[in-house]
């Protein structure tokens, strides 16, 4: 479930303030009093919107879903050429400024591995970006958008722990290039 956030709304700066906490000091870092402090909130707030640290961490997935979407979903490369150099872009991003709430959304990844309730929210986040993706394919021509989709997002998602976890700075495009070029047939 996405839920429609008000900018700057206390709602907005717990969930920010959380993900800022996991991207930099991990899962035992986040609480609720934590999470208040960092967003320069009266003390409970952030419980008062999620009452249950369950209910925090899917409400983080649901955020980051939030940010990480639009910019995909706005996408329209025209060309295979395009496409590379969109993802490559995308993961440079997601790695470089974008880091903290990378990492964040890595370490919700591996929480939802024993967590089934934000595995599903996590779950969710990730169709929609497909769904986003498979709909560029789609508009390229590609020989199995769904499946090619599905292939993009994991070397995409390969790439970025790599860069996350190990600081690599190789150019991503050699890779998104195999496999966009490989799907449509080019």
């Amino acid at each position: 479930m996405f839920i429609v956030l008000v900018m700057d709304s206390p709602r907005v700066r717990a969930l920010d303030a959380a993900i800022e906490l996991l991207g930099t000091s991990g899962l035992r870092a986040l609480t609720h009093a934590r999470v208040d402090q960092r967003a320069g909130l009266p003390k409970g707030s952030s419980s008062n919107y999620f009452r249950t640290r369950a209910a925090l961490l899917s409400g983080v997935a649901d955020r980051i879903v939030a940010r990480e979407i639009p910019p995909v979903a706005a996408a329209a490369p025209a060309t295979a050429d395009e496409l590379i150099e969109l993802l490559g872009g995308l993961v440079e991003h997601v790695s470089g400024p974008d880091r903290t709430l990378t990492t964040a959304r890595l370490v919700l990844f591996m929480e939802a591995s024993h967590n089934p309730g934000l595995r599903d929210a996590v779950s969710a986040g990730r169709l929609a970006m497909e769904g986003s993706v498979h709909r560029i394919l789609d508009g390229l021509g590609a020989l199995d958008p769904v499946n090619t989709a599905q292939s993009l997002m994991a070397c995409a998602e390969g790439l970025i722990l790599h860069r996350i976890v190990r600081h690599d700075q190789s150019d991503p495009r050699p890779a998104f290039a195999l496999v966009v070029r490989g799907a449509l047939g080019r």
